[in-house]
């Protein structure tokens, strides 16, 4: 009888001690999960314009670098994986008022030695190839080109709405916004209505000297579609997020879009 009774301790004590091991198992494979999940949080689409033509200006234009280049290296230094799309795929023009002394900033200056950043803006992908599902969250560089062809454009604006029914953060900065001219939220309604919003403000188009010349004011558009917009002095970096919708002003706010938008993926 002692003898039975010695094997049963010790059998209740390996079939404890396995499920202790089991326990520890399963924390390292939910752990393991979990990072893997994280991880896969950042993969994000960045749209840009194919707009090349500064109205009738006989002027060229098309996306600011310094607001591609900063949210692309705060992103991509967090190890975000990044594609690039623009309406009608192929190179992505570069505004050249853009790519001037005066308009450099460390991330530009960044963009410039960086052949393989610059080999995607050569070979960007079609928007009509991209699904929502396959992507975290969007974010839309400004630059006047988005004034013409992203502010219009089916294929762009049914993709913002399945990223906004999806829940999934959007993100434009400057005059990126007028991407959002004609895009409707889940009920039918101006997607900003009703919602805080910022972008390129009336005065800065005025400083510009192109107020007469783009075919609509971001600043005018983000009102009239309902949004509840505000703003900071001219040229000041200033952001602003709700819910997942995040906006940005100018150029100087585009690092700060790229941490909302950061934030919103952790």
């Amino acid at each position: 009888m002692n003898l039975l009774k010695s094997l049963a301790i010790v059998l209740t004590i390996i079939t404890a001690s396995s499920c202790k091991d089991s326990d520890k198992t399963s924390t390292s494979e939910i752990v393991l999960e979990d990072n893997i999940k994280t991880e896969n949080k950042m993969n994000i689409l960045f749209v840009l314009t194919s707009h090349d033509q500064l109205g009738d200006t006989g002027k060229k234009t098309g996306f600011w670098i310094e607001e591609f280049a900063s949210p692309y290296y705060s992103l991509l230094d967090q190890g975000a994986t990044i594609t690039l799309a623009t309406p009608k795929g192929g190179a992505a023009p570069i505004d050249p008022s853009s790519d001037t002394p005066a308009a450099s900033t460390e991330a530009t200056e960044r963009f410039k030695t960086d052949a393989t950043a610059q080999n995607k803006i050569k070979n960007t992908l079609a928007l009509s190839t991209i699904d929502a599902t396959d992507f975290d969250a969007v974010f839309y560089p400004g630059g006047h080109g988005p004034l013409w062809d992203l502010a219009n454009d089916s294929t762009s604006i049914a993709l913002i709405e399945a990223f906004n029914a999806q829940q999934k953060p959007i993100a434009f900065v400057c005059h990126a916004p007028a991407a959002l001219k004609s895009v409707k939220d889940t009920n039918g309604n101006p997607l900003v209505k009703g919602k805080k919003v910022t972008g390129f403000t009336n005065t800065e188009e005025a400083a510009v000297q192109l107020t007469d010349v783009v075919p609509f004011l971001v600043e005018d558009m983000l009102k009239a579609n309902g949004g509840e917009y505000s703003k900071k002095e001219d040229w000041t970096a200033y952001a602003i997020q709700d819910g997942n919708l995040i906006t940005g002003q100018n150029p100087a706010s585009s690092e700060l879009v790229a941490e909302k938008l950061l934030n919103a993926l952790k």
